[in-house]
């Protein structure tokens, strides 16, 4: 099986190849690339996302061909992605950090800042927190509700439809944290980073 994990220059994404080598033990191909022919050929697709939602939609539209290739992956051909933080925001139609940016338009929805109820909540918001399960989601096998994930964001996905959602966490308000639908799945959390349910939620992932 070969695995796909998209570098389109949007931060520092040592820790995602890491944790899903890791998780891999060898028995699966991961491959770190923007190369449309190999993505093209992958069986599964990670698209992590550092940084803000325009620069990350930027980097993507930087490189030819790049996003009709990912489209045509995940909606045409209904092949398994995982978008992780601003890789989940951009499944989203628009987002409003920097400026107002069109987004993949994959899940309808925005993306909009927390509500930090006038400086009450710190932003970004960092740090441990508690997910809620509220989908019976592949991706969660094994992990039990109110699992503790890693987050930094201070932005969030808000989705027209609710019944994508498969976790949300409280932070400043009820916050939507994964998403899945059908072959689309995403973590506004970082499973790279959050220990061993982090790589429980990867192998999930990988064994899909």
């Amino acid at each position: 099986m070969n695995v796909t994990i998209v570098d389109y220059q949007s931060g520092n994404i040592s820790s995602v190849i890491n944790s899903f080598t890791e998780v891999a033990e060898g028995k699966v191909n991961i491959e770190v690339t923007s190369d449309i022919k190999k993505i093209k050929h992958s069986d599964k697709i990670v698209l992590p996302g550092q940084g803000s939602f325009k620069s990350c939609v930027d980097s993507l539209n930087s490189i030819n061909g790049l996003v009709d290739t990912l489209k045509e992956f995940a909606i045409v051909k209904n092949k398994p992605l995982l978008g992780i933080c601003v890789g989940l925001q951009m499944f989203a139609d628009i987002g409003y950090e920097e400026t107002e940016t069109k987004g993949l338009g994959w899940i309808s929805g925005k993306v909009s800042k927390l509500d930090n109820q006038n400086g009450k909540f710190k932003l970004p918001h960092i740090g441990w927190n508690e997910i809620n399960i509220i989908k019976d989601s592949k991706i969660f096998k094994n992990i039990k509700n109110n699992s503790h994930m890693y987050f930094v964001h201070s932005y969030e996905f808000v989705p027209e439809d609710k019944s994508v959602i498969s976790a949300t966490t409280d932070y400043s308000s009820n916050i939507v944290c994964s998403v899945e639908k059908e072959n689309i799945f995403g973590t506004q959390f970082h499973p790279e980073k959050s220990d061993k349910t982090g790589l429980n939620l990867i192998q999930n992932f990988l064994n899909l």
